[in-house]
């Protein structure tokens, strides 16, 4: 089935108010997609892997996306069905401020790595998850490093964020073929 086709079944199973503004491949976008509304993309990832007619048995990974300018996180959702060899991506537009949404863990178990690290990085809280916590960073780190508006502190634990410039550091002299390349 082709994205649009997915859309289509899906719309005709769940409602327009589950699933809506299909948006085909384009130069803006490099994969077609299709908007779920947050608070069904349970209900809507269980049909597209328990619909036989779809398959989708393998959720290939979960990101999120900041958009401050429109006071939004979305997280994409992309799926793939290995019986079937056919794909979908989903959006889902969540507010920026308080951003949330059901976790899929319960549909798919590698959800659960993939929502702790959007948790992680952008503050996306995933509903019913069974362990949402720090994945990457440590638990006591400030703020979420992927919000566009993040701002790097100098120093963690007494320990500098940035790092010198070992060449500036050590004051060493590059060959002068070197120093016109970089």
């Amino acid at each position: 089935m082709t994205p649009e086709e997915i859309f289509q079944a899906l719309k005709a199973s769940l409602g327009e108010e589950a699933v809506f503004d299909f948006h085909p491949v384009s130069a803006k976008d490099r994969d077609a997609w299709l908007q779920v509304a947050p608070e069904k993309i349970e209900a809507v990832c269980q049909h597209l892997r328990e619909a036989p007619e779809l398959a989708f048995d393998y959720l290939e990974c979960i990101t999120g996306v900041d958009y401050p300018d429109l006071k939004k996180i979305v997280v994409v959702y992309h799926i793939y069905s290995y019986a079937k060899k056919h794909r979908v991506v989903l959006k889902a537009f969540l507010d920026r401020e308080s951003p949330a949404a059901p976790t899929l863990v319960n549909v798919w178990s590698a959800a659960n790595w993939q929502e702790r690290e959007c948790f992680d990085l952008l503050g996306v809280r995933f509903e019913g998850h069974p362990d949402l916590r720090r994945l990457l960073l440590p638990d006591d780190w400030d703020g979420h490093p992927l919000r566009k508006d993040w701002q790097e502190k100098a120093e963690y634990r007494g320990i500098p964020t940035q790092r010198p410039n070992p060449i500036e550091l050590f004051k060493i002299k590059l060959p002068k073929k070197d120093a016109e390349a970089s």
